[in-house]
């Protein structure tokens, strides 16, 4: 994951034990599939430098994940973008101050497909290939913790959540979205912007068609989809087409959205 993304966990009839044991879940997991720990799996898959190597059950279902938000997305969600996250002085968690701001030589990312093969148990990334899970960690996890909670609970996990169930009232969970409260029940929800993680004048969402940070017009999105991993893959491929064309994208793949341009 990109940082240390807030975890928030309810559900009904779910003891304070089992919200603690699915916070634990979620750290433990985090701390194995971020890229800014040295001894983390992505780290250890990210310099193998072109070498298969042994991968997690939990890895590995993030890694296809990845390859299908890829083709889901035509190719503008991009695991391979880490290069660029790089180059712009993204190299460290927010939380621990912000980067110093760079613009170093920065190409387009490759095609995710033609840098990353995934088998079971095993996972290869091309030599001088870098790749972020960031928020298809994020949604993939809400989605499966609320699984993990039971049937009537949600998880938010740093925006990406899903929502399971009636609701504490029947009527669905209450979740602000496009500055309304909305009720969701079996959905998830995630919003993609520009407005926050910024640092001397850059943001960390990069557009892989330029390796630079997205100049789309747009600032945010929010989206509500059947996943909280589908809500961040729609949000995000919306925020990088711009106002011209996320219409009808979300239209196509989402359930509700709001856009905010400039």
């Amino acid at each position: 994951m990109s940082g240390r993304a807030t975890c928030s966990r309810f559900g009904i009839g779910v003891s304070r034990t089992e919200l603690v044991r699915g916070e634990f879940w979620v750290r433990k997991l985090a701390a194995r599939i971020t890229r800014f720990s040295d001894c983390s799996e992505l780290t250890t898959l990210n310099r193998s430098d072109g070498e298969w190597v042994d991968v997690s059950p939990e890895l590995e279902s993030l890694l296809r994940e990845a390859l299908r938000a890829n083709e889901v997305s035509g190719g503008l969600v991009n695991a391979a973008v880490l290069p660029s996250m790089v180059a712009i002085g993204y190299t460290r968690p927010l939380a621990e101050g912000a980067p110093v701001a760079s613009l170093a030589v920065v190409h387009p990312a490759p095609r995710l497909v033609d840098v990353l093969a995934v088998r079971p148990g095993r996972a290869r990334l091309e030599r001088g290939c870098g790749l972020d899970l960031g928020g298809i960690a994020k949604g993939w996890m809400a989605d499966r913790l609320t699984t993990q909670l039971g049937s009537n609970s949600l998880a938010n996990l740093g925006g990406d959540l899903y929502a399971a169930g009636p609701g504490p009232a029947g009527g669905g969970w209450p979740v602000g979205f496009g500055g309304k409260t909305v009720m969701h029940r079996d959905q998830g929800a995630a919003t993609s912007s520009v407005c926050k993680r910024r640092w001397g004048g850059l943001h960390h969402l990069i557009d892989p068609r330029t390796g630079l940070p997205s100049n789309s017009g747009l600032e945010e999105v929010s989206v509500v989809a059947a996943t909280a991993c589908d809500a961040e893959v729609v949000a995000k491929t919306a925020l990088l087409l711009g106002p011209g064309l996320a219409t009808a994208f979300c239209a196509a793949h989402a359930q509700a959205w709001w856009l905010h341009d400039r």
